[in-house]
């Protein structure tokens, strides 16, 4: 494994389109740290706690808590019939003095508030800490807990991610490595991206032998309260909060309109429409999929009057919706 890519002495102003368009991770060492969440941080968790709630105005979070055998590891059940954890709301008072009360345990029980929108939750957090990222108006989430492990997903919008109090470890892989990851289920998961089932600590490869390919070409992260990781979107990434108390805030955005649907839609389509065709019929639709949308250029409609060109031009957000009105009806019949 190679260590990320690291950039020094950014600002938040210096985050230009060149970093926030990479498509390689990149570690931003000490971006956020003059933020006072952070500062509050280094001071202790006690103070930590103490200042996010002085913004909390009292809605519950959801937070999920797992015995102390599963080790901080959110995952399935042995059959991946359902889950290791159980979520609970509860406020975050309550799940703070929580943390705060197994600080010392050797084995803890996880806690485990996981992408909660900060502007709903701690309101006028962001007029303190923040990061301006213009246009792209990202969505702001918090994420707290104590050790815990994420297991590796992608994420469809670039992501940059700021570790505000402990520290954490990110493993990321490009996404080519999908087929060594060894990926659950698409449609049943723990928090609606599908994992690697993969145990990061403890792999087993005899069961899971091209996981080795993957580590091959996978990156780390170690991150200290104050940095920063800008991760491209679809890089696979597995997530460790190594402390007893862990603070991430993370913005998310996409580079295509608001109005675009996730590609996921359409995933999920075709694997119920094409993936049982027969082999002939299913190479025809490769051909058109790689025609339409792969391979699209300025002369896949050239030849049609730019009037009628309908759902072949530039998508526009009047397009997208009647587009969508049309797949519904279609898909209601």
């Amino acid at each position: 494994m190679l260590p990320v890519a690291e950039l020094r002495g950014l600002t938040p102003r210096d985050l230009n389109a060149r970093i926030l368009t990479s498509t390689q991770p990149l570690l931003l060492r000490s971006l956020v740290s003059h933020w006072p969440m952070v500062q509050a941080a280094l001071q202790s968790q006690q103070a930590a706690s103490a200042y996010l709630m002085r913004f909390y105005q009292g809605a519950p979070v959801l937070a999920m808590l797992g015995a102390p055998d599963i080790k901080g590891r959110f995952f399935y059940n042995d059959d991946i019939s359902g889950f290791n954890y159980r979520p609970v709301h509860a406020p975050l008072g309550g799940v703070l003095a929580e943390l705060e009360s197994h600080r010392d345990d050797v084995e803890p029980p996880a806690i485990y508030v996981g992408s909660t929108t900060i502007d709903t939750c701690l309101p006028g957090f962001r007029s303190e800490n923040d990061v301006d990222l213009g246009e792209r108006d990202p969505l702001a989430s918090i994420w707290i807990g104590n050790r815990t492990r994420i297991s590796a997903h992608y994420d469809a919008p670039d992501n940059l991610a700021c570790v505000t109090a402990g520290r954490r470890r990110f493993t990321l892989f490009p996404p080519e490595q999908l087929a060594n990851l060894y990926v659950g289920p698409l449609d049943f998961t723990p928090a609606g991206q599908a994992i690697s089932l993969v145990d990061f600590q403890a792999p087993d490869f005899e069961r899971y032998p091209k996981f080795r390919e993957a580590l091959a070409h996978a990156q780390v992260a170690e991150m200290e309260p104050g940095d920063a990781l800008f991760i491209p979107s679809m890089w696979w990434h597995h997530v460790e909060a190594l402390d007893p108390f862990n603070v991430l805030v993370n913005y998310w955005w996409r580079q295509t309109p608001h109005y675009m649907d996730t590609p996921t839609n359409a995933l999920m389509y075709a694997i119920m429409t094409i993936r049982d065709l027969p082999p002939e019929q299913r190479k025809a639709w490769e051909g058109l999929f790689r025609h339409y949308v792969f391979e699209q250029d300025a002369n896949t409609s050239a030849h049609i009057p730019p009037a009628a060109r309908r759902m072949l031009a530039p998508m526009t957000e009047d397009m997208a919706r009647a587009l969508r009105a049309q797949l519904l009806k279609r898909m209601n019949r």
